[in-house]
Formats: structure tokens, C-alpha cells, sequence
């Protein structure tokens, strides 16, 4: 029988590729889960062969076992938050989008991974446009750093001005909250290095933290993201979700180890 004193955690999923290095990716959400005390359930997109130095190759899910995947987990878990990472293609998106409608209880951050640090496509064309006509009409929070932000909306960024407005564009095309990451901010914009903007669909807030000068950054966005949902499933609000998230990503950089030969994980 099972043990009815069990102390429940909170159930969080991730939907990504499997990273042979361990750095990103699944592997990479999991740790974060784990250090954030709730459960960490997992749907593969993808297995990639990587390691610090980039990705070699990788082999995509057929989208009816992401599906069969993600009823697995849904007729099992109860699951309070999920995000996304390398989602690979169009026909993935839409088996997810069409299992996340069934579901518009849990919040979804989608952190929408089109190239790894080495320029191997995680998102294709058609991925790209399933993402923004599907994905970020049933998203809570997306995630994209800037060169992602300028792919997604065809506009450079160059100054505040452009932030704002690319991230009034993502949100009209249905995500609830956008937080553009500043990991890749111009010092022309006239913000700290490192500053994160978030748009509610009313108002922006800055989240700026001290910025870490390190080549250790592999992993850095799946961390991130998946701090945020991690925190989001304990029950905090987006403001202090993102804050304790970032709080963890720096902790994590500043506790780096020699690993691999090349961009080196965010250790956890």
C-alpha cells in the first residue's frame, strides 16, 4: 500500500533535448528540479550528441512519441508547471500544443532554443512559425535572449526602446509575460550587462543582478528557465520567481569547475 504519511512534492515538467554532456537540456532541468526540492518529470524531443565544445549531431523524436510521452506523464503526475526547451520542429509544437490546451491549469514556460553556442539549429523554419502562431498563444512566460528575440520578431536591438517594443510584439502574439534575457546587451543600450526585462502586457520591470565575466555559461538559459518554473510550481509570483531564479543562476557560475575543453556547464 502506499504510504499515506508520504510528504507530496510538487511535480514540474520538462520538454526538451537530452544533452550527452549533461549541461543543457534535460539533463540540466532535472539538476535544477532537484536543487529547487520538487520532482522533475521529463518528455525528450531529441537526443543530441554534445559536449562543452557544441553539438555534433542529433536525433529527433517522432512527434507521436513526444505525445505519448506527455499522456504518460498527465495520466500519472500532477503536474503544476512545465517548460520547454529544444522542441526541434512544427510537428512537435503542435503535439504539444495540442496536449497543453487540455490543460490550460498548468503554467508553461517556453524558453524557445533555435541555436546552440556553435550555430547547430535546434529550431527549424517551420518550428519557428509553429512556435509563434501555436505555442505562444498557451504560453505563461517566454524566456528568449536577444539574438533569439531579434529572430522571433525581425527587428535588431539596438537601444531600450527596441526592447520594449519587441517585447510588446511577442506578447501580442499571445505570450502572457515575456522576460528577454540581457546575457548578450550591447553596452550601447545603456543597461547594466546582464539586466533582464520583463513586459506583463502592462508594465516592464528590470531585474540586474552583478554580472559574471565567464566562459562557463553552457546550460545558463535551461537553468534559468527552469529555476523559474521550479519556483512558479512552490507557489511564488513571476516577480519573486525570476528574482530567486536569477539568484540561483549567479550562484551557479560563481561555482564553476574544469569539466570539458570548451564552454564549460553552470555547475549546480
Amino acid at each position: 500500500m502506499p504510504n499515506s504519511k508520504a510528504k507530496s512534492k510538487k511535480c514540474v515538467l520538462t520538454i526538451a533535448g537530452s544533452d550527452s554532456g549533461a549541461g543543457a537540456g534535460i539533463q540540466s532541468d532535472i539538476k535544477t528540479f532537484k536543487n529547487h526540492g520538487v520532482y522533475g518529470l521529463s518528455v525528450i524531443t531529441a537526443v543530441t550528441a554534445q559536449n562543452t565544445k557544441g553539438v555534433q549531431s542529433s536525433y529527433t523524436l517522432p512527434a507521436a512519441s513526444v505525445t505519448s510521452q506527455l499522456k504518460s506523464v498527465f495520466a500519472d503526475f500532477s503536474v503544476k508547471a512545465a517548460k520547454t526547451g529544444m522542441l526541434v520542429s512544427a510537428n512537435i509544437i503542435e503535439a504539444i500544443t495540442a496536449e497543453f490546451k487540455k490543460r490550460k491549469n498548468i503554467r508553461l514556460v517556453v524558453d524557445p532554443v533555435i541555436y546552440s553556442k556553435n550555430a547547430f539549429t535546434m529550431l527549424n523554419k517551420q518550428g519557428i512559425a509553429a512556435l509563434k502562431k501555436q505555442l505562444l498563444k498557451i504560453t505563461y512566460l517566454l524566456t528568449p535572449n536577444i539574438p533569439e528575440v531579434e529572430i522571433l520578431t525581425g527587428m535588431k536591438i539596438d537601444s531600450i526602446d527596441d526592447l520594449e517594443t519587441s517585447a510588446v510584439m511577442l506578447h501580442e502574439l499571445g505570450a502572457k509575460n515575456v522576460l528577454i534575457k540581457g546575457g548578450h546587451l550591447k553596452a550601447s543600450i545603456g543597461l547594466p550587462l546582464g539586466t533582464d526585462v520583463l513586459f506583463d502586457g502592462s508594465k516592464f520591470y528590470l531585474f540586474s543582478t552583478n554580472y559574471i565575466s565567464t566562459k562557463n555559461t553552457h546550460g545558463i538559459g535551461c537553468t534559468l528557465s527552469a529555476a523559474i518554473t521550479a519556483n512558479l510550481a512552490l507557489g511564488n509570483n513571476l516577480i519573486i520567481s525570476i528574482d530567486k531564479a536569477k539568484s540561483y543562476v549567479v550562484k551557479s557560475l560563481k561555482r564553476t569547475s574544469r569539466l570539458g575543453k570548451g564552454f564549460n556547464p553552470v555547475e549546480q
